[in-house]
């Protein structure tokens, strides 16, 4: 048809009918892209995201309403990160702070300026929201034993919580996190990276007493270990394995007997595999990834796997590409999720991003900051044995935290049905809290 023929088409049209069509497009424009939030820090992931698995439209409106209407629980991660205040950091780093003093208000500013800043409260809020998930066990104590170690990032998180109720709450029952969702809020349960010890060495008893004390507090999940040795066990990273100690055994009892999930995450294999055989309640690997799908110290043998399945527990697959191999996309999440629903079965998987979305004004506060005091340059915990593997930009935006919603579109587009993935999105990690309360 040629233009003139075109003309006369249209101006035979009456006017309502051109403008309804021009509506039915819009709609229809706007419906394929209904996961556009108009913040880039959460569109362009999530287009890198789509642009890999290259699902249809219908697709995409499924796993919206399904990951939406559902209570979605990351087994292990952290809520969005905030912004700093970079003229209050400067005030300290001209007043003399320390390393240390610098780098716990960083860490505080980035947990819970949320509290403090209208902005970034709002940043905090909408990131939560555009992910879908309802409750997040939260990191909320840094790497170790030491409880003067751990107890800081409680007390950031704390309050965080106290003072933004009722949109974020702290919870410690799997009944919480379901009003949560009930009620369009979002929650945090506490979890430590490390079993509190005194340190003291005199007797069993005595060095396990403040796991009573931080489960008080609030603290819901315990890692036995972090990538290095410790009396529990072996982490990780060490290059022997010797598996759970006998005070590793009397830590898994008090760990039951309180009411606190033991994680393996970060735990050798024979070390996991032994706290799962001793455990007498659901345990996890938080995150982690299948040695079955690809071969790393981070991820699980399958007879760890199963161990840990066998207390009826969870794996929760992680977002860092290092551990997912391949090219460590999206695409390899699918492949480690895929290996436990079909070879374990869908009640014990799980997702643990171990990621967090960062404030959009972080990277301009942090342009302004003064040189402040160095630290540590090789940090005790993290023991990394060296590797070869190079990330790329699409891998590590792929598996966005921000993405949470495309974990389930990944799922349905590999023939997970709904009660699968509704298992594993967070009514799994439901389970596990709720067969540890006491």
């Amino acid at each position: 048809m040629n233009a003139f023929s075109r003309r006369r088409l249209l101006q035979s049209i009456p006017l309502a009918t051109l403008a309804s069509s021009f509506h039915i497009h819009v709609r229809s424009q706007e419906a394929k892209k209904s996961w556009i939030t108009g913040n880039p820090s959460i569109d362009k992931p999530r287009e890198v995201a789509i642009n890999l698995l290259k699902p249809t439209q219908a697709q995409i409106e499924h796993a919206w309403e399904l990951h939406f209407g559902s209570v979605v629980f990351e087994s292990y991660g952290f809520a969005p990160r905030c912004a700093i205040d970079a003229d209050a950091m400067n005030e300290a780093i001209k007043a003399g702070a320390s390393a240390g003093e610098v780098a716990d208000l960083r860490e505080s500013m980035s947990m819970n300026r949320n509290a403090t800043s209208e902005r970034e409260r709002k940043e905090f809020l909408d990131a939560f929201h555009a992910a879908g998930v309802t409750c997040i066990f939260q990191n909320t104590g840094e790497e170790g034993s030491d409880p003067m170690r751990l107890i800081k990032r409680l007390a950031h998180f704390t309050k965080a919580t106290d003072l933004m109720k009722p949109a974020l709450s702290k919870v410690v029952t799997a009944d919480e996190i379901v009003a949560l969702k009930k009620a369009g809020n979002v929650g945090l349960c506490f979890t430590t990276n490390g079993v509190p010890l005194m340190q003291d060495w005199e007797s069993v008893r005595d060095e396990l007493r403040f796991i009573r004390i931080f489960h008080e507090l609030g603290t819901r999940m315990m890692h036995a270990t972090y990538n290095r040795r410790n009396p529990i066990g072996d982490g990780a990273g060490e290059p022997h394995d010797g598996g759970l100690s006998d005070f590793g055994h009397a830590a898994v009892a008090e760990m039951n007997k309180i009411g606190v999930i033991i994680d393996v995450a970060h735990s050798g294999w024979k070390t996991a595999f032994d706290a799962a055989k001793a455990s007498a309640k659901p345990m996890v690997a938080s995150h982690t990834t299948c040695c079955g799908v690809y071969e790393h110290f981070r991820g699980k043998p399958d007879d760890t796997i199963r161990a840990i399945c066998d207390t009826d527990g969870l794996v929760g697959m992680c977002c860092i590409p290092r551990f997912l191999g391949g090219k460590g996309d999206i695409t390899a999440l699918m492949d480690h999720l895929d290996h436990v629903i079909r070879k374990f079965g869908a009640k014990h998987a799980a997702i643990g991003c171990d990621t967090a979305y960062i404030s959009r004004f972080d990277k301009e506060e942090r342009s302004k900051l003064l040189k402040a005091p160095g630290g540590p340059a090789d940090r005790w915990e993290h023991l990394w044995p060296k590797d070869d593997y190079r990330t790329s930009i699409e891998a590590e935006q792929s598996v966005a935290w921000s993405n949470w919603p495309l974990f389930t579109l990944g799922m349905i587009m590999r023939g997970h049905s709904d009660d699968a993935i509704r298992q594993v999105i967070g009514g799994n990690m439901l389970r596990v809290l709720k067969a540890n309360q006491v």
